[in-house]
């Protein structure tokens, strides 16, 4: 029988650099329905629900016809609020096996992307978590401490995530861009493992890099890394809010796609 696999949407209403960003309107509708609804195009997920901690943020929600769960406002990360949004959901109904932990901030999110890194968990049931990444586009991107560079192993997981340039060409003039992956992010994780993760303190590299994957790393577990082609801008600020509209008017087909019916969650 085929894994059931649900995807998640962590969403909190206190971001210190855009208050309120997931209700902030893009074309007319709260970026929080159109990340929803693209999630609702994705062949592979069989439910799909927001996790917040803001009454605002759900009613929202529930006034598109989506699903919200309430969690606590004490929560350090998304990854934190989709597992408590899991156990909630496994008390009421029947448990899932994969949860694709999409961020709630990506209004242009591609349901073939969250399908692959889905697919992925389901083709080898020895991988407890899985991420994407993609190819650079250019230099300045690669060097950007804001964009997260991975080093592979040869059978496709992940070595390390880091801020800086990795792997580091000792050879002046060797840095093909062709050789590096940047992060994209998306997670799965199998259900048992999200639990064990999330009872992890942090952990010392995590500390450094202010990454939170590398926590699975520093306690030996793997990250099968997808690669990709699909890949969509975060909206941290009120300027990429702006930049995310353009986009998304200089493509129809895109619009239809985040502001059509799509499925509707069970």
């Amino acid at each position: 029988m085929k894994p059931r696999v649900i995807g998640l949407i962590p969403a909190r209403y206190g971001s210190t650099r855009f208050p309120g960003k997931p209700l902030a309107l893009i074309a007319g509708r709260p970026m929080i329905e159109l990340v929803y609804r693209r999630c609702l195009r994705s062949r592979l997920l069989e439910e799909v629900a927001v996790a917040t901690d803001d009454p605002r943020i759900a009613a929202c929600v529930a006034a598109f016809g989506g699903r919200a769960v309430m969690t606590s406002r004490r929560h350090r990360s998304g990854t934190d609020r989709i597992a408590e949004a899991l156990a909630k959901l496994e008390h009421r109904r029947r448990k899932f096996e994969i949860v694709v932990n999409i961020q709630g901030d990506e209004p242009l999110v591609s349901p073939a992307a969250i399908d692959q890194l889905a697919s992925a968990m389901i083709c080898d049931p020895t991988v407890p978590m899985a991420t994407l990444a993609a190819r650079f586009g250019d230099r300045r991107e690669l060097e950007d401490p804001n964009t997260v560079k991975i080093a592979v192993d040869r059978d496709g997981d992940a070595l390390y995530f880091s801020r800086s340039v990795i792997p580091f060409a000792r050879q002046p003039g060797k840095t093909d861009l062709g050789r590096y992956r940047k992060h994209i992010g998306l997670y799965a994780y199998r259900a048992s493992f999200l639990r064990r993760f999330t009872s992890w303190p942090p952990g010392r590299l995590e500390g450094i890099e202010q990454l939170e994957q590398l926590r699975a790393l520093e306690r030996g577990a793997r990250i099968r890394v997808v690669p990709t082609r699909h890949h969509s801008p975060a909206v941290d600020t009120p300027a990429d809010l702006k930049r995310a509209e353009s986009m998304l008017r200089r493509a129809p087909a895109a619009v239809t796609a985040a502001a059509g019916p799509g499925r509707r969650a069970p």
